[in-house]
């Protein structure tokens, strides 16, 4: 067996591009083109100390002790290439990818996911083109052959790689140094695809991009009304900068986000990073060497605007922001721009009128919807007349042009005139303001009756709405006419520039309305005085889909928290309007707070298994405060609930309370199931208390009253529960007999999210007897499946497990790893662990002699660097 450079390598990939083509052309002189190819690659490799490991065709894989001696192979080999005569006058072109790593030795050849990434860099070549990555471009810049240098291509997303590569091209002189994009993925960059031209905004978009530049500005404002068409021209400007942030540009859409967590929760989804890095300071970490471009669009809305930027920057210091909003965010060193109105045309000729922005917007609008619209010297008049009353806004003039579908432009004027006038005279407020507004209502004042009542309570739905809460919220009642379908109404409003429809996940239509329109609808709809009764109605339908939701997750765990995730703003603005409309004082509404009561104990589950226990601590919180004189039944769930998350937030003492008043109300009204959950609350409380006889009481009497009852899903928790008290007391035998009743219950109901459970509980209890084979062999075959759940609780818990194992196999320094991750999770989701010292020293305890104390402290630190799902799925890979 040869002996192969160990340790740090640098890994070289070729292959010829077009081979079959070429094979196909040249015939039986393909070998002779091969075989010169061969020559000319060998000899690079062979003069600068490359180690050949595989050749399969037109492709080579090699391996060299430096950066600098790869980077000088690849540059003879091409320089070699460009100069050789080939058959048939052919060009042989081949394509090259390196980098540097440290892959493992195995059987006379390299593994490892090193060598993955080298292959996937060079596939994303073109031929002629040799790509590095970024530690073998570090490592080589100093030392460069002549005339040869670096292009940087920013970062790359490559195929079954998590994380994105930055790239860099050898540049030669002589040789091909332009090349098309390269077939990675896409480079780390989110932006909207526009679906039109930018019109009117090029003196602005050359001022921004050269701000932006600028490496004194990292944020820029753009302020001005709403339908000025902020977003269009940030998002114009950050496609314009995509070279100059290697690390991407972002479009962050924040219409939705009234909270910091929320944002920051948009932005992780953003960037793609894992759920449980979606939140300070585990996102920073993500943020904090990029030099990237965030376009944080529409932050008017966020009270913590200011904050939540400020936080960012300094998160990110080679960061750059873009900021859409209504106001300044009076945020230190922000460069304020705002954006005016379109350019209104001059002159009275069709040549002239045609030059101003306003007018080509139109034009282009109109001919959307009217392909053989013309500017005319019969309706150029009225075209000036359009957009100077439209103020050159944007959006006015996008919702107006839709018209021409079926309104020539005097018609439209004549339109214009008598609606927005009259009633423009009765409202305060700026000008634009003013036209804008009336621009939406006279859209909105052409519509039918009918369509005028939908269109208004669409306005309650925060994200987007499905067919089904549009048919129970927004269709409207007791008007005599027959029933609309909900598609038709949409359609209508579609046409008129009022609604976006979108495709959702399923495949279904989602409704949608851009947040200018949406608080137009809101405002005509409180003008009714029905907004009250259109958000009760809203309440009351994400009610029923909580609750149902809550029933799908006991068999799909993963389509119920798909779904939940989508609407989840519908959630928030349901819980938010009852809890301020609601309240226990005299003149407030006692249903809605019944409502909001009811729907944030249905979320329990999500709160818990989908990473929200913070933010469902805070809704129970509000809840059980305005609670006051509420159905002992319903304070009974949502104290059981509250207690629930209480355990995940470390806090024993205060559940074991909230469980006891839980479980007296249960009883005063003869509700067992309720008694039930709350029997098993308050055991795990007692649990983390450390009075293990009491869990161990209350369990049992909790797993009586389950069987009696009948529900299996809550049977299988029961069971489980007390399995890991019973394992406490060194009862396996007893523990396992219960936890294989259990898997037997879920197994056959088909619940993948209590069986990963359950699978967890026995793994832990097989480690714990002993049996650290058998717990492995189990633990192993449910890592796909506990990643897949996305649940951070019982992923924390089964990395807590999976330590034991390996502790159990001799492999410490495997265990530290998941310690050390396991503990920073907790700490991005600020869930603290009360028994993370006595965890620890138990631990040490177990390895101790088998690795030393600094070792075992550094490999911990090493582990707070890595995902605890990325560690799972190495161990399950090994």
């Amino acid at each position: 067996m040869r002996e192969l450079p160990s340790g740090t390598v640098s890994m070289l990939f070729s292959d010829i591009e077009g081979s079959t083509l070429m094979l196909s052309r040249l015939g039986r002189r393909y070998t002779e083109a091969l075989d010169k190819h061969r020559d000319v690659l060998r000899s690079a490799w062979a003069a600068h100390g490359g180690t050949e490991m595989g050749t399969e065709g037109d492709s080579f894989f090699v391996v060299f002790p430096t950066a600098e001696g790869a980077v000088s192979a690849a540059v003879q080999a091409q320089r070699g290439l460009d100069t050789q005569p080939w058959p048939g006058d052919e060009r042989v072109r081949v394509r090259m990818g390196i980098h540097t790593g440290s892959p493992q030795v195995h059987h006379d050849d390299y593994v490892g996911m090193d060598v993955h990434r080298a292959a996937r860099i060079a596939s994303s070549a073109h031929g002629g083109q040799a790509v590095l990555s970024s530690v073998s471009a570090g490592l080589a810049r100093g030392a460069l052959p002549d005339g040869v240098g670096l292009r940087d291509l920013g970062s790359h997303r490559l195929k079954d790689i998590p994380e994105p590569e930055r790239l860099f091209q050898l540049t030669v002189d002589g040789l091909q140094n332009d090349f098309p994009a390269l077939r990675t993925l896409g480079a780390a960059t989110r932006l909207p695809i526009p679906t039109t031209h930018l019109v009117g905004r090029e003196e602005a978009v050359e001022e921004l991009v050269d701000l932006v530049r600028s490496p004194e500005v990292r944020l820029v404002t753009l302020s001005g009304p709403g339908g000025s068409g902020k977003t269009r021209l940030a998002t114009e400007v950050a496609t314009n900068l995509v070279t100059a942030f290697p690390d991407g540009v972002y479009f962050v859409p924040l219409a939705a986000a009234t909270t910091p967590e929320v944002t920051w929760t948009t932005l992780g989804d953003v960037l793609e990073v894992p759920r449980s890095s979606r939140l300070p300071p585990r996102l920073f970490e993500q943020v904090a060497n990029r030099t990237a471009l965030f376009v944080l669009d529409n932050l008017e809305q966020l009270s913590d605007a200011d904050e939540v930027v400020s936080e960012l920057l300094q998160a990110a210091p080679r960061a750059a922001v873009v900021a859409t909003s209504r106001r300044p965010l009076a945020v230190p060193g922000e460069h304020l721009y705002p954006v005016l109105p379109l350019g209104l045309p001059t002159g009275s000729t069709v040549a002239a009128v045609e030059r101003s922005p306003a007018v080509q917007l139109f034009l282009q609008q109109a001919r959307s919807v009217r392909p053989d619209f013309r500017l005319t010297p019969e309706n150029v008049d009225a075209v000036v007349a359009i957009c100077r009353r439209l103020d050159g806004l944007p959006l006015a003039i996008e919702l107006s042009a839709a018209r021409t579908r079926l309104l020539g432009p005097q018609a439209l004027l004549r339109r214009i005139d008598t609606t927005l006038d009259l009633a423009s005279m009765s409202r305060h407020g700026p000008m634009r303001h003013r036209t804008l507004r009336e621009t939406i209502a006279w859209s909105y004042d052409l519509l039918p009756g009918r369509h005028q009542a939908f269109f208004r309570r669409l306005g309650v739905f925060a994200g987007g709405a499905d067919l089904e809460a549009v048919r129970a919220v927004a269709l409207p009642a007791g008007s005599g006419d027959p029933p609309s379908e909900p598609l038709d109404l949409v359609a209508d409003l579609v046409d008129a520039s009022l609604a976006l429809v979108s495709e959702a996940p399923d495949g279904e239509p989602r409704i949608t309305l851009l947040e200018t329109i949406r608080s137009f609808a809101l405002a005509e709809l409180r003008g009714t005085g029905q907004l009250d009764e259109a958000r009760s109605a809203h309440a009351d339908h994400y009610l029923e889909v909580a609750e149902s939701l809550r029933v799908t997750r006991d068999s799909d765990h993963l389509l119920a928290l798909g779904q939940a995730e989508a609407e989840l703003d519908n959630f928030r603005e349901a819980l938010g309007w009852g809890l301020r409309h609601g309240g226990a004082t005299e003149g407030l509404d006692l249903a809605a707070t019944s409502t909001a009561l009811r729907l944030s104990t249905s979320l329990g589950w999500l709160w818990y298994t989908g990473g929200y226990v913070i933010e469902g601590c805070r809704w129970l919180e509000l809840a059980l405060e305005r609670a006051g004189s509420a159905p002992s039944g319903e304070l009974a769930a949502c104290l059981g609930t509250y207690a629930n998350l209480l355990i995940a937030r470390g806090e024993a003492d205060r559940s074991a309370e909230y469980a006891m008043q839980s479980l007296s109300m249960a009883r005063a009204v003869a509700d067992e199931e309720r008694e039930a959950f709350a029997m098993g609350v308050l055991g795990t409380a007692q649990l983390h208390q450390g009075d293990i006889h009491s869990a161990h009481r209350t369990f049992e009497e909790s797993l009586s009253l389950h069987r009696r009852i009948g529900n299996q899903s809550r049977l299988t928790r029961a069971l489980g529960n007390l399995a890991g008290v019973e394992e406490e007391l060194g009862h396996y035998a007893r523990a396992e007999e219960l936890t294989h009743e259990a898997l037997e219950i879920v197994r056959e109901a088909g619940d993948e999210h209590e069986s990963a459970v359950q699978g967890q509980n026995l793994a832990n209890l097989l480690a714990a007897s002993g049996r650290a084979e058998e717990a492995g062999r189990l633990a192993q075959s449910l890592v796909d499946q506990v990643v897949r759940l996305r649940s951070p609780n019982l992923t924390m818990a089964f990395a807590n497990t999976y330590m034991t194992i390996l502790i159990g196999l001799g492999d410490p320094v495997g265990a530290a790893h998941l310690i050390g991750a396991e503990e920073a999770m907790r700490d991005r989701l600020s869930l603290p662990n009360p028994y993370r010292d006595e965890e620890r020293a138990e631990a040490w305890t177990a390895v101790e002699g088998h690795i030393s104390a600094e070792d075992w402290a550094r490999e911990i630190r090493t582990g707070r660097e890595s995902l605890v799902e990325d560690l799972l799925l190495g161990l399950d890979d090994g």
